[in-house]
């Protein structure tokens, strides 16, 4: 892992990016960053005490259907990629600083195509069961109004779609990938992630 300077970590929603970022990127004194930050998609569509849900965003899931609500998710991610190529070239070079960056716009295919050195790549999954029940966590489910459950079962439905999709892609191009259910703590997790990218040639290889 010395020469590796950016480590990328994919994955649908709630399936750890953000903390088993982190935790890797603690290791490794590196950066930790989200494709977030560059260009937001429509958020997380349900409340918390700091954080209403803005009309757009509940408009956005309570109008689309599953196979629309993929669509324009990927449609935003190829849109934002060569913004996140840039970035990755750029925390590559010799004397950058080292970057973790973690977000579901890092697409398996896109990702593989990289020629990009000291770079390195893995992707998390998550039983649909236990995204499910991370998302209702969130937005207290059990709680929440009729109109609430709706919203989430929709983004539950769009990201049950984009991990099918996603695996797909990583099995078909023999990319690593890491389970974040069944137990497993953000620490045992990120072990895996550092073993996963400790020997890549080139991004997921």
């Amino acid at each position: 892992m010395r020469e590796v300077r950016v480590v990328l970590i994919g994955g649908t929603s709630n399936t750890g990016k953000s903390a088993v970022a982190e935790a890797v990127a603690e290791r490794l004194g590196f950066e930790h960053r989200s494709t977030d930050g560059l260009a937001r998609h429509p958020g997380r569509p349900w409340r918390t005490p700091e954080h209403e849900v803005p009309p757009h965003v509940a408009e956005h899931y309570g109008t689309l259907t599953t196979d629309e609500l993929l669509a324009s998710v990927l449609d935003h991610y190829e849109r934002l990629w060569p913004r996140i190529e840039e970035l990755i070239t750029d925390r590559a070079g010799a004397g950058a600083p080292g970057l973790v960056l973690e977000g579901s716009a890092l697409w398996p295919d896109r990702v593989a195509r990289l020629a990009v050195p000291r770079t390195a790549a893995v992707w998390l999954t998550a039983e649909d069961a236990v995204v499910r029940d991370r998302v209702r966590a969130a937005g207290r489910y059990e709680e929440a109004t009729e109109a609430e459950r709706h919203l989430m079962d929709r983004f539950l439905a769009r990201t049950g779609r984009f991990q099918t999709l996603m695996l797909e892609a990583v099995d078909a191009l023999d990319l690593p990938r890491v389970d974040t259910g069944g137990g497993r703590t953000v620490e045992e997790a990120a072990d895996a992630v550092l073993a996963a990218t400790a020997a890549q040639a080139c991004p997921g290889r």
